[in-house]
């Protein structure tokens, strides 16, 4: 009999201090499919699901696509979207007969109105539909905060080890070999997690980069462990205002829960024990114009406070003000900005307009930037991504958009839709050179770099305001962990596991 395999998947990063929930329509405008839809959709891109396509195939197993939702990072998910979510999820996997396992995809930093672990929460629900028997076992984004509900519902849980997250596919693969040994009774997986209670800085969180590899060493050697089959370091999502808010690790051993334990502790004190590395450099956008006035190289700036891929506004102005006034130059940056592409739109091609521009969505984004336009071009915003970028996204849609320049030599790419920034395709689909521009802006922190590393010789981090600013501090938390690192400076770490 031929082993079967339901296939799930349900991602959003969801930033509580975000005033744009999350709604149906904000899935169903990125993906929103059941069945073999999936399959068509996603079994040959870098994401995870993709990886559980080709790892079943390889292995002979039949896979099962059930269902798949996808938002950009925003808000909070709304109780009745999040509601009919699960209840589209759950009906999948009741339909969909005799099935000997399941893969799942949850993000693992996903909120809803009623349920701040919302991952948790549904992960618990399909337990319950499926029994204690049935093997479930799931990849996890690295920025996921673990809970312990999400732990005791699956069987094995894997984080890309990557950020910018470029090994999706392989955490996918990873993932759907392990359930087939699981189900064929080659491996008994065993899982344990410790939470040390540190928040890791957004601005520490490339996995490049020399505060994070030291960590990364370790929980590589632990798998040259006998009995060791996975471990992974989850970074944390420091935009979720909620309990299981920070960072954690996982093991997972074969069949020795004990063993599992030991390690998992392990791990957690060497991440305790390098705490001081996760602080943060925080650059302000002053200092940032200045460094960009004295060099000649190409540089990239990463505006954190508007960091789209953790869910922030996308119509940021602090940064791209500066860089105006300051008549750096030729410089690129994309505000997201529907009422200003029409206004432009009605303009037309060649046409001069002064423009409100950006500052829109909310009050801590900046306030909107008034500047002279020349309208260049138009373009349906819809491009692809052939390569593996952050995300594992390959098509991208930012709805109609709109080149303009202004005399300070400033190119405004002006969006309909939010639109993450991890593909150059996203500038090249527009008619734009990359290695033209002495200044990109991308608004991100680590996700960009993927890409923009092509183009740019230099990245400056810059900590700006708003929903994603990278310093911690300066949001007002009312439900994390206390007391946590950095926070409360004092804090210590008893070893613990679950």
């Amino acid at each position: 009999m031929v082993t079967r395999i339901g296939i799930i998947a349900f991602l959003h990063e969801s930033n509580t201090f975000s005033s744009q929930p999350a709604t149906l329509e904000s899935f169903r405008q990125n993906l929103l499919l059941t069945g073999q839809a999936i399959r068509t959709a996603l079994q040959d891109s870098h994401h995870e699901v993709g990886g559980f396509f080709a790892g079943l195939k390889a292995a002979g197993a039949e896979a099962v696509p059930l269902f798949a939702a996808r938002a950009l990072p925003s808000g909070t998910i709304r109780k009745a979207d999040f509601d009919e979510l699960v209840s589209c999820l759950l009906q999948t996997v009741k339909e969909a007969g005799r099935l000997d396992g399941f893969l799942v995809a949850p993000h693992g930093a996903t909120v809803s109105e009623e349920y701040p672990d919302a991952d948790g929460y549904w992960l618990h629900a399909l337990r319950q539909a499926v029994g204690s028997d049935v093997p479930i076992i799931g990849t996890l984004d690295a920025h996921a905060n673990l809970s312990p509900l999400m732990v005791e519902s699956c069987n094995a849980l894997i984080a890309y080890r990557t950020n910018p997250h470029l090994d999706q596919r392989d955490r996918g693969i990873e993932a759907a070999e392990l359930i087939l040994k699981t189900v064929r009774n080659e491996i008994k997986p065993v899982m344990a997690a410790a939470f040390p209670p540190i928040a890791i800085s957004i601005e520490r969180q490339c996995t490049d980069e020399s505060h994070l590899k030291p960590l990364y060493e370790t929980a590589n050697e632990q798998l040259a462990v006998d009995g060791v089959l996975s471990n992974s370091i989850l970074l944390g999502f420091p935009y979720a205002d909620v309990a299981e808010m920070g960072s954690s690790v996982v093991v997972v051993a074969d069949g020795d829960q004990a063993f599992a334990d030991r390690m998992v502790n392990d791990l957690a004190t060497k991440m305790w024990n390098m705490r001081h590395n996760f602080d943060g450099d925080l650059t302000t956008v002053a200092e940032a114009i200045d460094e960009c006035r004295q060099s000649s190289q190409r540089i990239g700036l990463l505006d954190m406070g508007d960091n789209v891929g953790g869910g922030s506004s996308a119509d940021g102005t602090e940064l791209l003000a500066a860089i105006h006034d300051a008549g750096l130059g030729p410089a690129f940056g994309c505000i997201y900005d529907p009422s200003a592409v029409l206004a432009c739109q009605e303009a037309g091609v060649g046409s001069g307009i002064r423009l409100e521009v950006g500052g829109k969505t909310d009050d801590v984004h900046g306030a909107p930037i008034s500047v002279d336009l020349t309208v260049k071009s138009f373009h349906d915003g819809v491009f692809s991504e052939a390569q593996p970028r952050h995300g594992g996204i390959t098509e991208f849609d930012q709805g109609l958009t709109a080149i303009c320049e202004t005399s300070a030599g400033l190119t405004l790419m002006l969006t309909s839709k939010r639109m993450v920034p991890f593909s150059l395709q996203q500038l090249k689909s527009c008619g734009l050179d990359p290695a033209e521009f002495q200044v990109l802006v991308a608004k991100g922190v680590n996700a960009p770099i993927a890409a923009y590393r092509e183009v740019c010789e230099k990245f400056i981090r810059v900590n700006t305001a708003g929903s994603t600013c990278a310093d911690m501090k300066q949001l007002e938390y009312h439900h994390r962990r206390r007391p946590m690192f950095p926070f409360e400076r004092e804090t210590e770490y008893k070893e613990s596991t679950q």
